[in-house]
Parts: C-alpha cells; structure tokens; sequence
C-alpha cells in the first residue's frame, strides 16, 4: 500500500503510519497548519511592545508622569492591549503592558507609572545562623 505524503503529495514508501516523507514536508505542512496563529500572536505581542515603548518613552527614568490622552494615541497607543490590570484599595484600576502601566485620571490626563517590583527577601549570612 502506498501512502502519500500530507505536503508534497509525493508516493512515500516504508512504515504504515508514515505522513511526511521528510522532515522538511514535516515542517512545512505544520508550519502552514499554524500560520493563522502565530500571526495573531505575532501582531498582538507587537502591539504590547509598541504600547510598553510609548508609555516607556512618555516616563523619562522610569518615574511617574501625566500626559494628556491624545499625545498617547498621536503616538500609536492601543487603548484596548495591555497584560495585565492592577485595582488598588481605593478601586482605582491601572492597565499594564509588561511592567509599565497607565491610570486616567481627569480632563483627558493619563498618568504613566512603573510597576512596583516585589523586593527580594535578604538572606541572614551564614555567620549568623546560630549552631
């Protein structure tokens, strides 16, 4: 019985549940099959990175910063992309991409902060562990 390969559609001979008669057929075939959805995720990371960029670009050593609204999107700013959201006691919700995030506050103003970091616990030396 002879089978065909998936890709190339080229007579294959050997094992019964053979389905590529190389592995650059392998590839490819796959390749194609998850094309769709690597495009999607390729576009959505892009416009994560251009969001964390401009909000990156709007707070000059990282320090917190007011800008108004329309200067982000003269810029390319996605409203609608971002990682992660943060809802503080007082129920504010900031939007993240990455670990730079925004917060709109009044008249327009957006308000461009950096994602506090958990510290790092300090580990006690070992000279004063008691024995």
């Amino acid at each position: 019985m002879n089978q065909i390969c998936l890709d190339c559609a080229m007579p294959m001979h050997g094992r019964q549940d053979k389905k590529f008669c190389s592995d650059q057929c392998r590839n490819t075939y796959n390749n194609r099959q998850n094309s769709d959805a690597n495009n999607h995720i390729r576009n959505l990371n892009n416009i994560l990175r251009r969001n964390r960029r401009i909000l990156h670009l709007l707070s000059p050593g990282g320090k917190t910063n007011t800008v108004h609204r329309k200067k982000l999107e003269e810029k390319g700013f996605h409203f609608g992309y971002h990682t992660h959201t943060l809802t503080t006691r007082k129920g504010d919700t900031y939007k993240f991409c990455y670990d730079l995030g925004y917060l709109p506050v009044h008249d327009n103003f957006i308000m461009v902060v950096r994602e506090k970091t958990q510290p790092q616990q300090e580990k006690t030396p070992p000279e004063f562990l008691s024995t």
